[in-house]
């Protein structure tokens, strides 16, 4: 049976000095189906849909749509054409109001003058055909990440769009706001819209997916449907191999406690007390908003403390400042690789070489011959490929930016390793890499937390868990007791009435 094609790919390809990003690959979109682009970091998929929303142009190859040959100079001849891409980049301005970025390029006029209430009234409109309540007269910059994604979603449906392009969309939302952003898309599928969905998260596929294709390389490995296939059978398409362990066997020898918290408080937490051991791996889960990612950053002096008690090796630490901790050898890496973990403008090798420099007391300054060598091993340890060692950060795809971030912080010797969302954003066999790091940690006697919101990775990592809700550990879980029916069970625990 023939279906009806909105956009289609023909051998498309996109080369940059010393790079094939892009090789000749072949796509199609049918009208209300949800196609997924599946593949590792820097397979080709962010590629693809920057020339499909016209923000690059190809190489060589062609796009049809509707049939018809296209060439796009920019995102709004595509636009005109249909196709809006909603990327994890948000392209709103902060300053100006909801109305304002979802008429932003498109405003209705009244002769010469921008007509204001014609924007609002067709934000209100199509807000509410959403089912999106947020006030159109709010401040972007007062928004949530989730809300903030909402207002793309709608500035990308503003006007009439038959091909939307969805880049990671879920990965900063919580549960009940996936829910909501798969109901939007099962009504845009029922319209007619085609939507190409790229995620990261297998998990979601089963859900909103009629077909998967994987890239890898920059080539089209294949196209499924997703009814006929499985998550293994896709992972074996993603990584060339079958993957039957993506979570390794981590030996748990812990040590008696290197850090204990007693009674801390902080905007958001309120009374947490928990013990590091060395030797094993701690996890922590909760909804966002729980408390558990705070509780870590007041932890280490970069939320300020309202009270309570931290000792670290029997000494008592508590008030002290991140830099001060860390040179007691506590590491933190931070849940936002771009914001506060790289220096994305600098290269990869200088990113390393930043976590290296003055890890050899009183030698002053090390030669660079000997700083490169100690690169090199700790890019071999965190497995960046050899092509992207001297590239810029920003340049790397987000699995590589992760490995980045980890390998800086392994020039040095830490007694305990803080990872608040280690594999946000990242591929299945970027995560395999990490978690290898996790286990190598772990079995060298280091101590090591896993704050995540990803559950069968906090599940599966960890020799204990421990479940945070309303500011406060509500749950501690060790052995058999890690099911995933006891951590929700926990997610939900009532307010405590003493708050």
């Amino acid at each position: 049976m023939q279906h009806p094609v909105l956009i289609q790919t023909v051998a498309l390809s996109k080369r940059y000095p010393g790079v094939t990003a892009l090789d000749r690959v072949d796509f199609d979109l049918r009208p209300g189906e949800v196609h997924v682009l599946f593949g590792e970091n820097g397979a080709g998929k962010s590629t693809l849909i920057g020339l499909l929303a016209g923000v690059s142009a190809p190489s060589d190859g062609e796009i049809l749509v509707r049939g018809r040959n296209v060439r796009f100079s920019g995102v709004a001849d595509a636009r005109a054409v249909g196709v809006s891409a909603v990327f994890q980049e948000f392209s709103l301005v902060p300053t100006m109001t909801v109305a304002q970025n979802i008429a932003l390029g498109d405003e209705p006029r009244r002769g010469p003058f921008l007509d204001h209430a014609a924007a609002r009234r067709k934000a209100v409109a199509l807000c509410a055909d959403l089912d999106f309540t947020i006030d159109p007269d709010r401040s972007v910059a007062t928004l949530s990440r989730a809300e903030q994604q909402m207002v793309e979603i709608a500035k990308a449906l503003h006007g009439e769009v038959g091909i939307l392009i969805l880049d990671e969309p879920t990965a900063s939302l919580t549960d009940r706001e996936v829910d909501h952003l798969f109901a939007v898309i099962a009504r845009m599928k029922a319209r007619g819209v085609g939507i190409i969905h790229i995620s990261h998260r297998m998990q979601e596929f089963a859900r909103i997916a009629d077909r998967v294709t994987v890239l890898r390389d920059g080539r089209k490995i294949g196209t499924v449907a997703m009814a006929d296939t499985s998550e293994a059978e896709l992972l074996k398409m993603m990584a060339g191999r079958a993957i039957t362990e993506i979570y390794p066997t981590i030996a748990h020898n812990p040590g008696p406690p290197l850090l204990r918290v007693e009674g801390l408080r902080a905007q958001g937490v309120h009374g947490v007390d928990l013990e590091i051991r060395p030797g094993e791996v701690l996890g922590v889960a909760g909804l966002v908003g729980s408390g558990k990612s705070r509780s870590f950053r007041a932890l280490m002096g970069l939320l300020p403390t309202q009270a309570g008690r931290v000792a670290l090796k029997g000494a008592d630490v508590t008030g002290w400042d991140t830099r001060r901790l860390m040179q007691a050898g506590v590491c933190y890496l931070p849940p936002d690789r771009k914001e506060e973990g790289l220096q994305l403008a600098f290269s990869t090798r200088d990113n390393l070489a930043q976590g290296i420099l003055g890890t050899d007391p009183g030698q002053g300054l090390l030669p660079w011959r000997r700083i490169r060598e100690r690169c090199e091993a700790i890019a071999d340890r965190v497995e960046l490929p050899d092509a992207y060692r001297r590239r810029k950060v920003a340049q790397l795809s987000g699995g590589n930016q992760q490995k980045t971030l980890f390998g800086r912080w392994l020039g040095r010797d830490y007694d305990l390793y803080i990872f608040d969302e280690p594999t946000v954003g990242v591929d299945m066999g970027a995560r395999a890499a990490i978690y290898r790091l996790i286990r190598d940690l772990a079995e060298a006697g280091k101590a090591v937390v896993v704050i995540s919101s990803d559950l069968p990775e906090a599940m599966n990592l960890a020799h204990r868990l421990l479940v945070f809700s309303h500011g406060r550990v509500v749950a501690a879980l060790e052995g058999d007791a890690v099911t995933e029916s006891a951590i929700l069970a926990h997610f939900f625990d009532p307010l405590p009435s003493t708050m």
